[in-house]
């Protein structure tokens, strides 16, 4: 191990031509980000009306293909929001992976519902079509009104929330063929997936709604921010429920719903607008970084994670899969002494306290993965979009 762990940081420094501190994803402001953020002060909006909110989200609706885009001030807002228009409420059920960040089940929560994990896929580290099918035969029936409810208490299976792990989309064939046959709804968290197509489609775009999240660590930064992908209808709720409900008025303070101020400000939406006028550059460069490590590990015990067949990953994060934990923590600890950032993937979110009671089928792909994956290195180097 110590052999392959001295090759690999020396490969990520050689590529990054640094000696100094190599973190996992750090943001790159290579555009016309000064100049946005410029003309938004002197403007004075700067706040959640200005005219970079609608231009970023036109231009996301230009990019992703989606009929509407709504900008939030995170992922998990965005989440949180698209639920509740899925019709997600008190008492339900949301199926999900146990393998994902936990903003995924904590937005399910903040509607009080109840997160069910189902397995993931091992090529594409997402909620598994197979598994999730399994589980709902062997739990779940369609009432006479169409409903799908659990076995057990009848509650309402009312949602499927799928995460496009590191940026490598799901068997969304497969999920929307169950989803459709069990009347459920299809929110895809794509929070890491921006630049990620699934046979020609943009991830996010397949379901009822998609979510997205700029935060600083992802492949494009607003700071902190987020964006809902709907249709026309949808949409417009949402953008209603996000500024706190509020009817126009020329004067008069309206609110007819209980809404959220989870609006986007105008400055970060200003950042939002020059990263992504320099995406698909960013993406170029983290495929090409990715094909090094593929190269890298091709004859190594560690399996590079890639992309699905009929898929473009912008592989946000690049990972490998160790053998076992005591190779994985043997990397983790070698890479880490040298001054090079590497990660494992989250915990299980079943393993966490409020999530540890919830209803689970077989995860034996997630658990396995839990301890074994470890992510490298994934910056855009600077100057790549110059």
């Amino acid at each position: 191990m110590s052999d392959i762990s001295q090759k690999l940081v020396e490969l990520v420094r050689d590529y990054y031509h640094t000696k100094e501190f190599i973190p996992l994803h750090a943001p790159v402001f290579d555009g016309k980000e000064k100049d946005y953020l410029a003309e938004t002060i002197d403007s004075t909006f700067v706040s959640s009306a200005g005219a970079y909110v609608d231009r970023f989200e036109q231009n996301m609706t230009s990019y992703t293909g989606s009929p509407k885009a709504v900008a939030t001030v995170n992922g998990t807002a965005a989440l949180h929001v698209a639920l509740r228009l899925a019709g997600v409420e008190m008492g339900d059920l949301v199926i999900t992976q146990p393998l994902t960040f936990v903003a995924t089940c904590n937005a399910i929560a903040y509607c009080g519902a109840e997160p069910v994990f189902v397995d993931v896929d091992r090529d594409t580290l997402g909620l598994s079509a197979q598994a999730m099918e399994l589980w709902l035969s062997n739990h779940a029936k369609l009432d006479a009104e169409g409903v799908c409810r659990a076995h057990e208490d009848g509650k309402a299976i009312r949602a499927c929330v799928p995460m496009h792990t590191f940026g490598h989309p799901a068997d969304l064939d497969g999920l929307c063929d169950v989803t459709r046959r069990w009347n459920i709804a299809l929110v895809e968290d794509a929070a890491e997936s921006l630049g990620s197509f699934y046979k020609g489609q943009h991830t996010g775009t397949f379901g009822a709604s998609g979510t997205l999240s700029f935060n600083g660590n992802k492949i494009m930064t607003t700071g902190g921010g987020g964006m809902i992908l709907a249709d026309e209808a949808t949409a417009a709720r949402a953008k209603h429920l996000t500024t706190t409900a509020k009817k126009p008025h020329t004067y008069e303070y309206i609110h007819d719903d209980l809404g959220y101020n989870y609006r986007m400000p105008n400055l970060n939406a200003a950042l939002g607008c020059a990263q992504l006028e320099q995406l698909e550059a960013f993406i170029s460069a983290k495929r090409t970084l990715a094909s090094s490590y593929e190269a890298f590990f091709q004859d190594s015990s560690m399996q590079f994670i890639t992309e699905p067949p009929e898929c473009r990953s912008n592989y946000w994060l690049n990972g490998v899969i160790c053998e076992d934990k005591k190779q994985r923590d043997a990397l983790l600890d070698s890479t880490n002494s040298q001054g090079v950032m590497t990660r494992p993937i989250w915990a299980l979110m079943n393993h966490l306290p409020m999530y540890k009671n919830c209803r689970r089928g077989d995860l034996s792909n997630a658990q396995s993965l839990e301890e074994r994956v470890v992510n490298l290195p994934s910056s855009v180097k600077p100057g790549v979009s110059v």
